[in-house]
């Protein structure tokens, strides 16, 4: 026998119930089955225009464990720090936050181009709560005065996604042979690049982390890597025909090494602060098709499974499980979304 009781009711429904009131709110909803007692989660339904509805108890339940299901994405009342979020995934992971009812800091290290972001995310999310932040994620000072604000300002932080980078994109290596090349490639443009994608997330960890560690509520650090974190990059995508070996186009041996790294840090990161509740995990995207050359993509897209690249909006499911309670077992993982091409 399946017993619905609700204390505002005067009597106890079986198989199923009735509403009356145009409005009708349900909270603490106790289900019996069997003698056995299942405290289920706050459960709110709404009546328009409806003067009178039946429900089954199957269909109630279908729909408290939907809302159930729901609350493990929720992040309303949490504030989440992105870096490098002006970029297009920058945009992409605030998006995805914003859906679920997060505060968002979008930092970068310029002003302009983080407000023409949040202007853009307006149209999606009016009453979206968007901060924008100025953070160098190199410089150490930079990234302990964003925390200070934020939290004297916004409030604490309970995600962060280590999302800065430089890469290349395909279009651009054309023509920069001399320098991209391992042969030619300046200890210069090694050490800024290596600082930007894996010393600022670093720093950025060290911080943010140190602190949700420390309040004793725990967190989450997202780690942005690539494909190229578990695959080499294939070379042969950007030659061009008729050039000779010393000035055919290659991906700078920076960004490999910078998203290997990245994993490597998450790995760390997952175990140091895991018994004070702050979970460490990484996404890895695959190419994400944005009007690059039409041979490039072509090439690319014979070695996906798939046969295609992402689309830009194709991880913002991943980067809300990772960031929400529905991960909330999940630590230490690299998550690989590149349809396929790293596992032929």
């Amino acid at each position: 026998m399946v017993i619905i009781h609700n204390p505002r009711l005067k009597s106890n429904y079986k198989r199923s119930f009735e509403l009356n009131d145009e409005k009708l709110y349900w909270d603490d909803v106790y289900l019996q089955k069997e003698n056995v007692a299942c405290e289920l989660l706050k459960f709110r339904h709404r009546l328009k225009d409806r003067p009178r509805a039946t429900f089954s108890v199957p269909k109630l339940w279908t729909e408290i464990m939907k809302n159930r299901f729901a609350d493990k994405f929720s992040l309303t009342g949490k504030t989440a720090v992105i870096t490098g979020a002006s970029g297009m995934l920058g945009q992409k992971h605030t998006f995805a936050l914003l859906e679920l009812g997060a505060t968002v800091v979008m930092t970068d290290i310029d002003i302009k181009s983080l407000e023409q972001a949040k202007t853009e995310l307006k149209n999606s999310f009016p009453n979206g709560k968007i901060e924008t932040l100025v953070m160098n994620v190199v410089s150490e000072k930079s990234v302990f005065d964003a925390h200070s604000f934020i939290f004297k300002n916004i409030d604490r932080v309970d995600i962060l996604i280590n999302n800065a980078a430089i890469n290349p994109t395909s279009n651009s290596l054309v023509g920069n042979t001399r320098t991209t090349r391992l042969e030619n490639f300046s200890l210069e443009r090694w050490s800024n690049e290596l600082a930007v994608g894996l010393t600022g997330a670093y720093l950025c960890s060290k911080v943010f982390g140190s602190a949700m560690a420390s309040d004793g509520s725990g967190g989450v650090i997202l780690n942005i890597a690539s494909d190229l974190s578990v695959i080499a990059p294939d070379q042969k995508l950007y030659r061009q025909e008729q050039l000779p070996e010393e000035l055919q186009a290659v991906k700078p041996v920076t960004y490999s090494v910078v998203k290997a790294g990245i994993v490597g840090l998450t790995r760390y990161l997952s175990s140091y602060w895991a018994h004070k509740g702050v979970r460490a995990n990484a996404l890895s995207p695959g190419g994400v098709y944005v009007d690059q050359d039409t041979e490039f993509v072509t090439r690319l897209e014979q070695l996906i499974p798939m046969g295609r690249m992402a689309q830009p909006d194709e991880y913002i499911g991943a980067i809300q499980f990772l960031c929400s309670d529905a991960s909330a077992y999940m630590n230490g993982q690299n998550i690989v979304m590149d349809g396929g091409s790293s596992v032929i």
